[in-house]
């Protein structure tokens, strides 16, 4: 079992959720976060002020699959969301031990 945590943009998010679906991901959590890469912020004007924005906002997607779904669901990702512009986001993969379902106690693969 794979845990994929995505960066994103938060426009892309309803096109990638819809393409995740398609590529049968059963769930997905989504976290509305800030932060920064190479973008390194920007700067704003508000009411003739110039200030620099340092964070910007992103959207976090957890999503818990089986390895065998591991290549599909990143290129399913990369293919939605990459416009060739810095900031498109980033993509961790990591090993996933165990699942509990706690509704029905089942765990691993059934759970997800």
């Amino acid at each position: 079992m794979k845990f994929i945590t995505a960066i994103l943009r938060p426009h892309q998010l309803d096109d990638v959720r819809e393409a995740l679906s398609e590529a049968g991901v059963s769930g997905i959590t989504v976290t509305e976060v800030k932060g920064f890469g190479r973008q390194k912020g920007h700067t704003e004007l508000y009411r003739g002020a110039e200030y620099q924005v340092d964070f910007l906002p992103k959207v976090k997607l957890e999503i818990a699959i089986p390895a065998s779904k591991l290549e599909e669901v990143i290129q399913t990702i990369t293919n939605v969301a990459n416009t060739g512009k810095v900031g498109d986001g980033k993509i961790f993969v990591s090993n996933l031990e165990k699942v509990v379902r706690i509704r029905t106690g089942e765990t691993d693969q059934d759970a997800l």
